[in-house]
């Protein structure tokens, strides 16, 4: 019995918003019967960071055309590098409290290997290039960092 052919390309999304990311909705976005495997991955918001503690929530800024640019980049690196069937990846903006997730990333493959790897190069990538500003916030006090 032959397997189905993946689709020629993997179905693609960025989202840089405002808005809550529902990872239920990520996971059913790519979804499909060639896909044996999703990797998800959540980034959420902590109470500390080296060297200071009571985070109360974290506000993010980017230029957003530029930043989407610049993940779909990152995206198309990782669809010809991994044979992908589905790739979203989604970013907060503005403020984001505790325990939210303020970016995503979902990729489903055929094999989980293949679906670790290019979620993990996913989200080292953007964390590397995606040019967003990162404010922490806390009781006495507030701090800008690159990054995400």
């Amino acid at each position: 019995m032959e397997s189905p052919q993946p689709p020629e390309r993997a179905r693609c999304r960025v989202r840089v918003s405002a808005r809550p990311i529902d990872p239920r909705a990520l996971v059913s976005e790519v979804s499909g019967p060639p896909s044996g495997a999703i990797a998800l991955f959540l980034g959420t918001v902590r109470d500390h960071s080296p060297g200071r503690l009571g985070i109360t929530h974290l506000e993010y800024e980017a230029y957003e055309t530029h930043v989407v640019a610049r993940i779909e980049e990152i995206v198309e690196e990782a669809t010809a590098r991994w044979p992908l069937n589905g790739v979203v990846v989604e970013h907060r903006v503005g403020r984001v409290e505790l325990t939210e997730a303020s970016v995503a990333v979902a990729v489903a493959c055929a094999h989980r290997a293949e679906a670790f790897e290019a979620a993990r190069y996913l989200i080292d990538e953007l964390k590397s290039r995606a040019p967003i500003w990162k404010k922490e916030v806390w009781p006495d006090g507030e701090a800008w960092s690159a990054g995400s």
